[in-house]
């Protein structure tokens, strides 16, 4: 594993086995999206839902793998808009397996393959695009639940 890892303004959500990495600009949603998933989990929408770290996480490669962790400062912390900082259950690490880009330019109604999937640390990984004012909590659960057709 790459020692430490670079940090990356992003949030992190483990669901079921494999955590759902949340990407976007200040303001995009991306602790509400991380707070909606754990209550997706908690309600039996998705898969047990705990969170690995909000607004700053690590990356690192193990293989072919990214793995995420909190950055240690913010571990166990989460915003939530209205309450401010909160205390939340988190796991110290998971690999991710999917990436929720907020605020994406390039999200469309039909994406093309090409957008559906990122590169990090040269490793792919599925990926949705979500435009600026689109509820992405959706989209994700429905990437989680549902098979391409």
């Amino acid at each position: 594993m790459s020692d430490g890892g670079p940090s990356v303004h992003a949030s992190a959500v483990k669901v079921g086995p494999l955590a759902v990495l949340i990407r976007g600009p200040s303001g995009a949603g991306k602790s509400r999206l991380a707070f909606d998933l754990i209550m997706a989990g908690r309600s039996g929408v998705v898969e047990s839902a705990v969170l690995v770290g909000d607004d700053r996480v690590h990356l690192a490669t193990v293989g072919q793998e990214i793995v995420v962790r909190p950055a240690p400062i913010l571990a166990g912390l989460i915003e939530i808009r209205g309450l401010g900082i909160r205390g939340c259950d988190f796991v110290e690490h998971a690999t991710v397996g999917l990436v929720v880009d907020l605020d994406a330019d390039d999200a469309e109604r039909l994406p093309p393959p090409e957008s559906l999937k990122t590169t990090i640390l040269g490793v792919e990984i599925p990926r949705i695009p979500v435009r600026r004012g689109y509820s992405p909590l959706p989209l994700v659960v429905a990437a989680l639940t549902t098979t391409k057709s």
